[in-house]
C-alpha cells in the first residue's frame, strides 16, 4: 500500500494539472442506483469538484456524486450527430447534460431528465452556462414517469426559440440584419436517448400507448414518422458480431413486448466499447414500433 501511495504521489509531481489522485474500492452502481462509486483518497485533498470541456461546452459537477466518463465523448459526439435543428430529443437519463447542452447548441429542443438530484443540479448549471435555456428544459424525476409524462407534455407545451443574427467581428462596417429566426418545436419527440446501459432496457415498458390516440399524427395520415428510440445496454462477449448483435435485441425485445429483429425497420445495433474481459456496451436504435406506440390498455385483458 505504500508503494501505492508513493506512486500517487509521482503522479501529482509530475502532472501540474492533477490535483488528487483516487482509487475506486468497488465498481460503479454497486452501491447506488446513480452509478456512483465509493473511492479512497490516494493523494491530494479530498476535493472532487471539477470542471470538464466536452464538445465545445463546460460543465461543473461533483465527480463523486455523479456519473461521468470521458471516455464516451466520441459517442456522445456520434449520436448528437443524428439530431438535426428544430428536433426534439427525450434525454430520459441525462445525467449533467453530456447529450442534452450540445444537442442544444445545435439548435436541438431538449427534454432533459435524471433522478440524481446532483445530476440534476449540475444540468441545470450547465444548461446556464453554456446559453442553451432556450432549447434545453431540466427534469428530477423517474425515468419511466418521465418517458409518459413529457411525451403527453409535450403537445401542450408549444415552445419556440427566437435565434438572433449574428454579426461577424472581422468586418468594420456591420452588415444588414437578416431578421430574427424562430424555431417552433415539434409536437412529439424525434429521439429518445436512454443512457444507463446498466438497466435502461428495463424502462422500454414505458413506451406502451404513449401516443395511444394520436396515430393520425404520423404516418400514412401526415409525413411525420413515429420517433427514433436510444438505448444502452451491457451484454456478455460473444464469439462473433452477429451473434452480439442477436443478444441486443433480444434483450430489447424482452421488454419492449414487442419484436425487434436485426431486419427491422432504421434498426442499428452500435458498438461502443469493451466495458470487461468479458462485457461490452451496445447501443441500440430502433423506430417505435406502431403496435406499441399505439397500444390500448383497454386490450390488455383481452
Amino acid at each position: 500500500f505504500r508503494r501505492v501511495l508513493f506512486r500517487s504521489q509521482i503522479l501529482l509531481d509530475k502532472n501540474p494539472g492533477v490535483l488528487t489522485v483516487i482509487n475506486k474500492t468497488e465498481d460503479v452502481g454497486t452501491e447506488s442506483v446513480f452509478r456512483t462509486f465509493p473511492y479512497e483518497v490516494l493523494a491530494g485533498p479530498d476535493d472532487m469538484d471539477v470542471t470538464v470541456m466536452s464538445n465545445d461546452c463546460e460543465f461543473k459537477f461533483n465527480f463523486g456524486k455523479v456519473y461521468w466518463n470521458t471516455r464516451l465523448n466520441t459517442e456522445h459526439e456520434r449520436l448528437i450527430g443524428k439530431f438535426r435543428e428544430g428536433e426534439t430529443v427525450c434525454d430520459v437519463m441525462a445525467g449533467v447534460g453530456p447529450f442534452a447542452v450540445p444537442s442544444g447548441k445545435k439548435n436541438v429542443f431538449v427534454w432533459a431528465n435524471d433522478l440524481n438530484p446532483d445530476s440534476y443540479e449540475g444540468l441545470s448549471w450547465a444548461i446556464k452556462r453554456n446559453k442553451v435555456d432556450q432549447f434545453v428544459h431540466a427534469s428530477c424525476s423517474d425515468g419511466r414517469e418521465f418517458i409518459r409524462s413529457a411525451t403527453k407534455s409535450l403537445p401542450a407545451a408549444k415552445r419556440s426559440a427566437v435565434l438572433k443574427p449574428k454579426r461577424s467581428r472581422a468586418v468594420t462596417k456591420p452588415k444588414p440584419a437578416q431578421g430574427e429566426r424562430v424555431i417552433d418545436e415539434p409536437a412529439s419527440f424525434d429521439h429518445y436517448v436512454m443512457n444507463l446501459p446498466a438497466s435502461a432496457v428495463e424502462f422500454l415498458d414505458a413506451f406502451r400507448g404513449t401516443y395511444s390516440g394520436r396515430q393520425r399524427e404520423f404516418q400514412p395520415y401526415t409525413e411525420r414518422k413515429l420517433p427514433m428510440v436510444h438505448v444502452y445496454c451491457f451484454v456478455p462477449r460473444r464469439d462473433t458480431e452477429s451473434e452480439e448483435s442477436q443478444t441486443v435485441c433480444d434483450l430489447v425485445s424482452k421488454h419492449l413486448g414487442h419484436s425487434i429483429t436485426l431486419e427491422s425497420p432504421d434498426l442499428e445495433v452500435w458498438y461502443v466499447r469493451l466495458v470487461s474481459p468479458k462485457k461490452k456496451m451496445f447501443c441500440a436504435s430502433f423506430r417505435l414500433p406502431a403496435e406499441v406506440a399505439f397500444w390500448e390498455f383497454e386490450n390488455q385483458a383481452a
